[in-house]
C-alpha cells in the first residue's frame, strides 16, 4: 500500500521544533494529525469579541482593538509596567507586560488584533498577563495598496481560531497548517468517487484547503460537510469490516436439546417471561447455533431479565460440555450473581452445573479449589472479576464470555478472557446503560443489538425528587427523617457517596464523576462555600448526631473493605439485619434486595445521568414502591442541576439515554473503540449527526460488500488503517 502525504512525518514537514511543540502540545505526529486539528471556529478582522462574558481562568483567544496604552514604574522593585487596555465597545481588557516597554510601538490605539492568553482578575478588573498576539495592521498595509474591493475582502475573510495551548497560539498553528498547505501533494480520496458525486461531496483535498484557508463561510461549511461525512465513512467502514473478519472465525455450535438442560429449567421457571426476553433468547439461540462466534451486546433496563437471558445461553452451553464465564465489574456483584444464578437454577441443575466464584480476594485454598473445578470442566458456569484474566485461570472449553456492565471493562480485559478459549468463543455483552441509536452505530457497530424495554410484571413505581440544598438548606434534616419512616415501616434504605473519605473516590471512579460523564458541574457562586464531597466516612460520622436515626442498623460499604468485610455486610443487608447501607458506587449494578425501598444519593450533581438511573434501579424491586431523593448543592439554572432534574422527570432509561448525549460534552464518546489522540471525534457528533452515520453506513456496507478486503479501495484501507492505528484497530477487534 503506497504511503500517503498524510502518513509524512511532522518533523520532515515543518522541522524538528516546531514539531516538538505540536507533539508536546496536542499530541500531534504527522500531515494527517495536524490537518485534522480543525479551527474551533472562524473570527473577522473586522469583529469584536464580548469581552465581558470571558470566563476567569481560562485560557481564551480573541479578536479586539487597543484604547490606549500606558507604561507606569513597580513600587516594590525594579522595573516597569505596561498596560494596554482593549475594548468591544462594550466590555474592557487590560493586557499586562512586565518590563516589555517596546511592545508600544506596535500596541498603539486603534490597533486591532488577535490576542491569547488566559483570563485572570486584578481589583475586580479582567486582564491577561503576558499574552501573545498578533496584530492585523501589517497584513492590511500588504493589501491597503491593491484597491477597495480587495481590501474589503480582506477585512471580511473568516480567521481560523484553533483550539490553543499556553506554549502554542492559535495563529501559530495556522502558520503550520498553511506551510503544509502550501507544499500538500493530491491526496487520494478515501470516499469512492461515485459516493462523492453522488452526495455531492468536494474532493478531500479541496476540503482541507477551504476549512482551514476560506475565503468565505461558506467555503468552510461546506468543507465541513465533506469532512464530517469523510469521518463517519471511514469509522463506519473499519466497524463493519471488524464485523466480517469476525464471522469469517469458526466457532463451536452450542445447541439446546428438547428435553436437555435448558428444557429442564424453563420447565420449572416459576414465572412466564416477557414477550422481549423471549425475543431476545430466540436471538441468542440462532447465534450460538451458528458456525460463527455470536458478538451481540443486550441492552435493557435495570431489572429487565437481562440475566436471566444470560443463563439461559449458559445453559444451552452446558449441553454440549462447554463452560460460559461471567465477568462482573465488583466482587460484590460477582458474589451476588453466583448467589442469585444458584438460587434460580435450583439445586438439581446447580449440582450438575457447579456455579463457581474467581475472585481476586479469595484465600489461597479456596482459590485452587475454584481453578482446579474451572480446568477440570466441572465448573460449567464460572463467575469472577478480573480474577478470571490472569495467566492462572485454564478452562477446559470456554464456549461463552458474558461480559456484564461492559463500560466498566477496558477492552483488553475482555479480549484476554476470550483468548482462554480453544475455538473463538461466543460473545455476549450486557449493559443496563440504554444506548442511543446513534451510539449504537457508531460504538458498537461490529456487534449485534438486542434491546430489552419490557419491564417484568410486579415491578413497583419509583418516585424521584430533587433536594436542592442550594436553595432550601434546611431541607437536609427530612432527608434523614424520610429514610427513618420507611426503616419504621419494616423497609430498607441506600444512602450513597460519591468518596469513600473527604479525599478518596471509590476505587475504579475517576476522582470526580463529572470527568466519567463527559461534563461540567457549572461555575459556582464565587462568595458561596463551597461543601465539602459527601462521604461514606464522613455521614456513618455523623449518623450519631442525627436524632431521628439513633437505634437504627446502620453499615458502611465500599471498595477499600475486603472482600469478606464487603461480601458479610451485602448478605446481612440482604437478610434485612441493616437498615441503612451507606455505600459507595459499589452498590451501582446488579445489587439485589427486594426490601430495599428507598435510595438517597448525596451530591447526585457529581453523577452522570446513567449512574444516578442505575442507582435509582436498586429500589422497588420487591412489593413496596420506590423512593428516590436526589440531594445536590448544585444551583439552577447549571448543567449539572439540569441533569440531576432529567433524571428525576422521568423513569425511561432511553429518554435518559439521549438526554445523557445532549448534556453532555461531547469528550472522546467511543470509549475504548478510541485509542489516543489520533482516534478520537474530530467534526463527527454522536448526538447530532445520527442521519449522517446511518447514511455512511449505508455506503460502507455497500462499498464493503463488492470488496470486503477493500483491494479496489487502497485509499479506504489506508484511511482506515490511519484512524485506527495499531492500538486502535486491536481495541476494535476487542468490544
Amino acid at each position: 500500500m503506497p504511503d500517503s502525504p498524510l502518513d509524512a512525518s511532522l518533523a520532515g514537514a515543518l522541522g524538528g521544533r516546531t514539531a516538538t511543540a505540536l507533539q508536546k502540545a496536542f499530541g500531534l505526529r504527522t500531515v494527517g494529525d495536524l490537518l485534522t486539528h480543525f479551527p474551533r471556529r472562524y473570527a473577522r478582522r473586522g469583529e469584536l469579541t464580548a469581552l465581558d462574558q470571558l470566563p476567569l481562568g481560562e485560557s481564551v483567544t480573541i479578536v479586539a482593538q487597543v484604547l490606549d496604552v500606558r507604561e507606569r514604574t513597580m513600587r516594590a522593585r525594579r522595573g516597569s509596567i505596561l498596560e494596554v487596555r482593549i475594548g468591544d465597545g462594550q466590555g474592557i481588557l487590560t493586557l499586562t507586560f512586565f518590563n516589555q516597554a517596546w511592545r508600544a510601538k506596535d500596541l498603539v490605539p486603534g490597533a486591532r488584533g488577535i490576542f491569547a492568553g488566559k483570563v485572570g482578575d486584578y481589583r475586580g478588573l479582567r486582564q491577561l498577563a503576558h499574552p501573545d498576539y498578533e496584530l492585523f495592521d501589517a497584513a492590511h498595509e500588504a493589501v491597503a495598496g491593491v484597491g477597495d474591493q480587495q481590501a474589503q475582502k480582506w477585512a471580511k475573510q473568516p480567521i481560523p481560531i484553533y483550539p490553543a495551548s499556553a506554549s502554542v497560539a492559535s495563529w501559530q498553528v495556522q502558520k503550520s497548517v498553511e506551510v503544509l498547505l502550501d507544499g500538500l501533494p493530491p491526496i487520494d480520496d478515501a470516499v469512492p468517487a461515485s459516493v462523492r458525486s453522488e452526495l455531492d461531496l468536494m474532493p478531500v483535498s479541496e476540503a482541507y484547503e477551504r476549512i482551514h484557508r476560506p475565503e468565505t463561510d461558506r467555503d468552510h461549511l461546506t468543507a465541513r460537510d465533506t469532512l464530517r461525512f469523510d469521518e463517519a465513512f471511514v469509522l463506519q467502514s473499519a466497524l463493519l469490516q471488524q464485523r466480517a473478519l469476525v464471522r469469517r472465525s469458526a466457532a463451536t455450535p452450542r445447541r439446546a436439546t428438547a428435553d436437555g438442560l435448558l428444557a429442564a429449567f424453563d420447565a420449572v421457571l416459576p414465572f412466564e417471561r416477557t414477550g422481549d426476553q423471549r425475543l431476545v433468547g430466540d436471538e441468542i439461540t440462532r447465534d450460538l447455533e451458528a458456525e460463527v462466534p455470536m458478538n451481540r451486546l443486550v441492552q435493557g433496563e435495570v431489572g429487565s431479565g437481562k440475566t436471566l437471558v444470560a443463563l439461559r445461553a449458559m445453559l444451552a452451553v452446558a449441553e454440549s460440555g462447554g463452560q460460559s464465564a461471567l465477568l462482573a465489574p465488583t466482587e460484590v456483584l460477582a458474589a451476588q450473581h453466583l448467589r442469585s444464578i444458584t438460587a434460580t437454577l435450583g439445586p438439581d441443575l446447580a449440582a450438575r452445573l457447579r456455579p463457581t466464584l474467581l475472585t481476586g480476594q479469595m484465600t489461597v485454598a479456596q482459590r485452587k479449589k475454584a481453578l482446579l473445578s474451572i480446568v477440570s470442566g466441572q465448573a460449567h458456569v464460572v463467575v469472577g472479576t478480573h480474577a478470571l484474566i490472569s495467566e492462572a485461570v485454564e478452562f477446559f472449553d470456554l464456549g461463552l464470555v458474558v461480559v456484564d456492565e461492559q463500560h466498566r471493562f477496558g477492552v483488553d480485559q475482555r479480549e484476554a478472557l476470550r483468548k482462554k478459549g480453544a475455538t473463538p468463543p461466543h460473545v455476549l455483552v450486557l449493559t443496563a446503560t440504554p444506548i442511543p441509536r446513534t451510539v449504537a452505530m457508531t460504538v458498537f457497530g461490529d456487534l449485534d443489538v438486542s434491546t430489552i424495554a419490557e419491564l417484568p410484571r410486579g415491578r413497583q413505581p419509583i418516585e424521584s425528587f430533587v433536594v436542592p440544598l442550594a436553595d432550601h438548606p434546611t431541607w437536609g434534616g427530612r432527608i434523614w427523617q424520610r429514610s427513618a419512616e420507611e426503616v419504621a415501616k419494616g423497609r430498607q434504605v441506600f444512602v450513597v457517596c460519591p468518596a469513600i473519605d473527604a479525599v478518596t473516590a471509590e476505587p475504579g471512579d475517576p476522582p470526580d464523576a463529572d470527568q466519567a460523564a463527559g461534563e461540567v458541574r457549572g461555575e459556582p457562586d464565587a462568595d458561596a462555600p463551597v461543601p465539602e464531597r459527601a462521604s461514606v466516612e464522613g455521614v456513618m460520622a455523623r449518623v450519631p448526631t442525627i436524632p431521628v436515626l439513633d437505634g437504627l442498623r446502620i453499615e458502611p460499604l465500599h471498595g477499600r473493605m475486603s472482600s469478606d468485610q464487603k461480601d458479610d455486610v451485602m448478605r446481612r443487608f440482604a437478610a434485612g439485619d441493616i437498615d441503612v447501607l451507606v455505600a459507595t458506587t459499589v452498590i451501582e449494578v446488579g445489587v439485589d434486595v427486594p426490601n430495599a425501598s428507598t435510595m438517597v444519593v448525596l451530591d447526585a450533581d457529581r453523577f452522570g445521568v446513567s449512574q444516578l438511573h442505575q442507582l435509582r434501579g436498586r429500589v422497588g424491586r420487591g412489593g413496596h414502591p420506590g423512593l428516590c431523593l436526589l440531594v445536590t448543592h448544585a444551583a439552577a439554572d447549571t448543567v449539572a442541576r439540569e441533569r440531576v432534574d432529567a433524571v428525576a422527570a422521568t423513569l425511561d432509561g432511553f429518554e435518559l439515554a439521549q438526554v445523557d448525549l445532549d448534556l453532555r460534552r461531547e469528550g472522546d464518546v467511543l470509549g475504548n473503540l478510541q485509542s489516543g489522540g489520533r482516534s478520537s471525534l474530530r467534526l463527527l457528533r454522536v448526538a447530532r449527526d445520527g442521519d449522517l452515520i446511518g447514511l455512511a453506513r449505508e455506503h460502507a456496507a455497500e462499498v464493503l460488500d463488492a470488496d470486503p478486503r477493500l483491494v479496489d479501495h487502497p485509499a479506504l484501507a489506508a484511511a482506515i488503517a490511519r484512524r485506527l492505528d495499531d492500538r486502535g484497530r486491536e481495541a476494535m477487534g476487542k468490544n
